[in-house]
């Protein structure tokens, strides 16, 4: 029987048992008057007859054990091929249910309502021995990983954070790295206190909560943490505000006047440079695409878009009021009144104090009775990096638990240098998840997504693989910002599935399309002529529309693609596919939103994904694990040379009179980079849906009309 196949058994009016076919799973469905407990057992199929163990309770009788094995009619569709029928004969009563009943390949919250540990970190005060060996540890560590007793954590939170742990050669921040600073610095003894700089952050919701949660735990180490702001809108202020003091200079920028949520159009430019976009997007709320095909904003996406804002708006009211000791009411007005005086923001107790960064290093040397004329021991974040999980007697045990992370956008392969870049190439990652599944080492894994999906094929590819590790061991999906469209394909897959609050996830839909430029190439007077064989062979061709029959093959293409996502949806969250119809169509939620549709099993971070893996591989909570990250960077020096090379060359050609012509022509010519400018075969792809305060975008605007201006040109008007 095909794996894809999910059909019902009937057996009587009063019960009834779901399968999910090929994954040897049978899941019992309430019907009528008894009162069924849902029990996942094995589905034998190797004989030629189906055995399901099942227990039900009655009002009378107490619970029983039924080995059911009986003649049945099944009306069935294997990917969308004839019906099926199996036959068995008899019925075994009391043969005993098996412990190891369960089939890890599919079960997963919806299915088993399991109650999952919190994963919440828990501080433990280090003495005696330990602190005795911990300090041993230190006298005899490495020179670059000394710091200095009575030194301050000097966080700088600005720009992009990516979720890859960052190689040495590779600069920015890396969340898994900026987490485990703050779990290092809590137990630390040489750390005095966090001096936490928070400038305009380029994350999402998932990430900030990721670094607010380790941020009350470093504060229940009793050391101090402060933060500094200077240029902020409403994400950063969330952030510094955990905090137990905020500090802002005088002249502080602030934004603090509400969120919002956009969407950009290009339909009407390309309408006026002749070029016709033909779009395929499957799912009435499916928006990607619309940015080349739209000229407004569709009821549908307005209806998502406005959701989303909602959601993330109420959630960011509530903690800030609630941080701040006041009330929701108290942090709209705040929005509301438009204030831009740091003077009001310290007189209505939204912030600690306004001092400058050198009155700021006056306090910290008062707080720790230095003398005015010694300076401050700061250990920065790509310094404190280095310090071993082992110094700390923070290292894991003897069981291991694979880390595989999968962030940034989907394609089939990876093709050049891309140095602390995020992308997801589904060749190299299938074999990181071989090797976690032939791995005898390990007990267990955590998929950590951070994608918007892509290329829908890839994304397929990987839900399989995945699907076969989830069959031999433990898989947990934590989400991070975003796991969408193929981002959630991959989540599938596991046998639990983890978002934060604010995680953009679902949009289970596809999206497809091609341009055609025929008008574009009449008013410049290109002519181009195909000679083809073959009725379709002519679908890529972009100096003419489609045919109505290739629009009706193009249609039906992306039509298959989106059912067999959406039915492997309905598969891996046990739901009919009629219910899953009702939360796919392209449809973004937020993580809250999710799990109360049965499309995540339950909210929290990385924490969370670590303890539901140690209990589904029979690890006790309080146990110490050693985490084996397989996606981790691996960047050379000579490859930062090489790229390097490579960026000074373009630059060199770019700076050139006739230069930009060749290099546009080098773009034109690689396939990869016009990859997601065309969309090149069937995307499962979420659109950018960033919910963020006021910021300003002049600068972009102006480097975009530049760029514009200067290809336009023609070398004669230089």
């Amino acid at each position: 029987m095909n794996a894809g196949l999910a059909v019902r058994f009937t057996f009587s009016k009063t019960a009834s048992v779901c399968v999910a076919a090929g994954t040897r799973q049978a899941r019992l469905c309430h019907s009528g008057p008894f009162n069924f407990l849902t029990q996942t057992a094995w589905l034998d199929t190797n004989r030629g007859y189906n055995n399901y163990a099942v227990l039900y309770l009655t009002p009378r009788q107490p619970t029983k054990a039924l080995h059911i094995r009986r003649k049945l009619h099944v009306q069935a569709s294997v990917d969308g091929k004839k019906s099926a029928e199996l036959t068995d004969t008899t019925i075994k009563e009391d043969d005993p249910v098996s412990d190891n009943a369960e089939s890890p390949g599919t079960e997963n919250g919806a299915a088993s309502e399991t109650d999952f540990p919190s994963g919440d970190l828990e501080f433990k005060t280090v003495g005696g021995w330990a602190m005795f060996v911990m300090k041993l540890k230190m006298l005899f560590t490495v020179p670059w990983q000394r710091i200095r007793k009575g030194s301050i954590l000097k966080l700088k939170l600005s720009g992009k954070i990516t979720e890859q742990i960052l190689g040495r050669f590779t600069s920015g921040l890396s969340l898994p790295q900026v987490c485990e600073n703050l779990i290092k610095a809590s137990y630390d003894p040489r750390i005095a206190g966090v001096y936490l700089q928070i400038e305009p952050l380029d994350c999402g919701w998932g990430k900030i909560e990721e670094i607010r949660r380790h941020i009350l735990f470093y504060k229940k180490s009793g050391k101090f943490i402060i933060s500094y702001m200077t240029v902020g809108g409403e994400k950063e202020y969330y952030l510094a505000r955990t905090c137990e003091e905020l500090y802002m200079p005088p002249g502080a920028y602030t934004t603090l006047y509400g969120l919002k949520v956009q969407a950009t159009f290009l339909g009407g430019v390309l309408e006026k440079v002749g070029v016709e976009p033909e779009v395929q997007r499957i799912g009435k709320y499916k928006s990607a695409g619309d940015l080349i095909s739209r000229k407004d904003m569709s009821e549908e996406n307005r209806e998502m878009l406005t959701a989303l804002l909602d959601d993330i708006y109420s959630n960011w009211l509530e903690q800030v009021a609630n941080l701040n000791g006041k009330s929701k009411a108290d942090v709209e007005n705040l929005l509301n009144a438009g204030i831009f005086e740091i003077e009001k923001l310290k007189e209505g107790g939204w912030i600690t104090d306004i001092k400058y960064e050198d009155e700021l290093e006056k306090m910290l040397k008062e707080r720790l009775n230095l003398e005015e004329d010694k300076q401050l021991s700061f250990v920065d974040y790509k310094k404190y990096s280095r310090v071993k999980l082992w110094t700390l007697n923070l290292a894991g045990g003897r069981d291991q638990i694979a880390v595989l992370r999968a962030a940034g956008s989907i394609s089939r392969t990876k093709g050049g240098i891309n140095i602390g870049g995020d992308g997801i190439a589904s060749d190299q990652f299938i074999e990181q998840i071989r090797q976690v599944r032939d791995g005898k080492n390990f007990k267990a894994a955590i998929l950590r997504i951070d994608s918007p999906g892509g290329d829908a094929l890839a994304s397929d590819l990987m839900w399989r693989e995945l699907r076969l590790l989830a069959a031999k061991k433990p898989l947990i999906a934590s989400m991070a910002d975003v796991a969408a469209s193929g981002g959630y394909y991959m989540a599938m897959a596991a046998n639990a599935i983890v978002a934060e609050q604010l995680t953009l996830t679902g949009s289970i839909g596809v999206v497809t399309g091609r341009f055609s430029l025929e008008k574009l190439y009449e008013k410049v007077g290109y002519t181009k002529e195909v000679i083809s064989r073959g009725k379709f062979a002519e679908l890529d061709a972009e100096q003419r529309p489609l045919r109505p029959d290739e629009k009706e093959f193009f249609a039906k293409s992306a039509q298959e693609a989106y059912r067999r996502f959406r039915d492997k949806a309905a598969l891996s969250r046990s739901m009919e596919v009629e219910q899953m119809e009702e939360v796919a169509q392209g449809r973004v939620w937020t993580g809250k939103a999710a799990s109360e549709r049965g499309l995540v099993d339950t909210l929290g971070g990385f924490t969370k994904a670590i303890a539901i893996a140690k209990q589904k591989a029979g690890i006790p909570q309080e146990t110490k694990v050693s985490f084996v990250e397989l996606s981790r960077q691996r960047v050379s020096f000579a490859d930062v040379i090489g790229s390097g090379v490579a960026v000074v060359t373009s630059l060199g050609k770019l700076l050139s009179a006739d230069g930009r012509y060749e290099v546009l022509q080098e773009i034109t010519l690689h396939r990869a980079l016009l990859d997601e400018m065309y969309m090149h075969g069937i995307q499962a792809r979420m659109e950018d849906v960033i919910v963020e305060g006021s910021s300003g975008s002049f600068q972009t605007i102006s480097i975009i009309s530049n760029i514009l201006q200067s290809c336009l040109k023609s070398p004669t008007e230089k």
